[in-house]
């Protein structure tokens, strides 16, 4: 798997001063999240760059074997063993360079949000988790931790602070609510400063969750 990440970068109006990376779910692309932007409510004169990266296209095992786009393998629908541990660090890998990148165009970390919905959600609590440099927040939607209950190893003080919102559908039959509840659960045993928000939908993301996420984005870019 290539560490370079095919993407849609959308620039705002005036020079891009923080940055959001949005990481789709499986089978999607880049292309399914980024219509988004003009949804969030967001103050015309921001100055956010939204990243939309494309996943690698890989062999899904409980998809028989199918190739579509993919931040790692799935082999179980069992919570503890859904995530394969090697594919996800290797998209990790991928997912950092994409962070290290922007720092070096001159944002710097506590300017940069990594969110992610389903299985990018999953990338971004275990890529955001551990990131030794402070980031401006984590978006997790409609996912859970790779080790179900457990929280990944080789965490990063430097983001212990660090603001989370977690979002998920009552009505979700791809990633039953309690997978992202048991993951909240997690970070608040643990310290971490994250905030539980439930909507009446499915595996999907609706209109009015779209201005919460708008606005909680304006508050960690403050």
């Amino acid at each position: 798997m290539s560490a370079q990440l095919d993407k849609i970068v959308i620039e705002p109006q005036s020079p891009a001063t923080s940055c959001v990376i949005w990481l789709h779910g499986l089978g999607d692309s880049g292309a399914g999240f980024a219509p988004v932007v003009p949804v969030l409510g967001l103050n015309s004169q921001h100055s956010i760059r939204f990243i939309f990266p494309h996943a690698p296209e890989q062999a899904v095992t409980i998809n028989g074997g199918f190739v579509m786009r993919s931040w790692y393998d799935i082999k179980s629908m069992d919570l503890h063993d859904r995530a394969d541990i090697q594919g996800v660090m290797v998209s990790e890998q991928a997912i950092r360079k994409l962070i290290v990148d922007q720092i070096n165009s001159g944002i710097p970390a506590e300017k940069i949000v990594l969110a992610g919905f389903s299985q990018g959600g999953v990338m971004s609590l275990f890529t955001g988790l551990r990131f030794e440099q402070k980031l401006a927040g984590i978006m997790a939607l409609s996912c859970y931790l790779p080790g179900g209950e457990t929280l990944p190893e080789q965490l990063a003080d430097a983001n212990m602070h660090t603001p989370i919102f977690q979002n998920h559908g009552e009505q979700d039959d791809v990633v039953p609510m309690f997978a992202g509840k048991m993951a909240h659960d997690a970070l608040i045993a643990a310290g971490y400063q994250s905030v539980w928000k439930t909507y009446p939908m499915a595996h999907s993301v609706l209109p009015n969750q779209l201005i919460d996420i708008g606005q909680w984005l304006q508050q960690v870019f403050k």
